[in-house]
């Protein structure tokens, strides 16, 4: 039950969707501009680095909000082991899952790579970073923002199974690479197709 629970509120923090909140501010909606995507890097094309800035911030607070509420709910039930730590995954990916599809803003959000990688961070930083590291690199070589988020996931699982190995961890690690490559799967096409946005590139 307590577990539902975690679920239902993480996911309802994750709906909290900082760029359409500022594109609204703006009387505006970020998910008619550019990509449609409502995530920091839509947002930087058409807001600009402030904008951009107050996203990132937004997007990456959720899961370790979401996560940290959780753990702080089960210390005070006094649940421990595996239902404290299917607790603490569960909390990550509902959080991920309501940026991706928030009950207040019609169900059509981003794509949650900040969202998951601050989670990946709190949950375990060694993943976490080298999750971080590949994806900084191939952003830097290639251009492409979308191409580091995709080798992000595709990594992830196996950096849980090797490098953290608990079973939860590791379905959750797969949940939210599949959920993540889904929600890039038009990005995808576009990179085999040679025709994907890089950085700086002028439309």
């Amino acid at each position: 039950m307590f577990v539902c629970i975690t679920a239902i509120l993480s996911y309802l923090i994750g709906s909290i969707n900082t760029s359409i909140i500022y594109s609204k501010l703006r009387e505006d909606d970020i998910r008619n501009h550019g990509s449609k995507n409502a995530g920091a890097t839509n947002t930087l094309r058409t807001y600009g680095k402030k904008a951009c800035a107050i996203v990132v911030i937004g997007d990456a607070l959720k899961g370790i909000v979401a996560i940290l509420l959780s753990m702080g709910l089960f210390k005070i039930l006094n649940i421990d082991g595996s239902f404290y730590n299917i607790g603490k995954y569960t909390a990550a990916f509902c959080a991920v899952l309501g940026h991706n599809f928030p009950v207040f803003f019609g169900f059509r959000g981003g794509k949650g790579i900040l969202t998951s990688v601050t989670s990946i961070f709190l949950l375990d930083y060694r993943c976490a970073l080298i999750i971080f590291v590949v994806g900084i690199l191939l952003i830097a070589i290639f251009k492409m923002v979308s191409l580091g988020s995709c080798a992000g996931a595709l990594i992830f699982p196996f950096c849980a199974y090797y490098i953290n190995g608990d079973m939860y961890f590791v379905i959750f690690a797969v949940l939210a690479s599949v959920l993540s490559l889904i929600r890039h799967k038009d990005n995808i096409k576009r990179i085999l197709n040679g025709t994907e946005s890089k950085i700086g590139q002028k439309k």
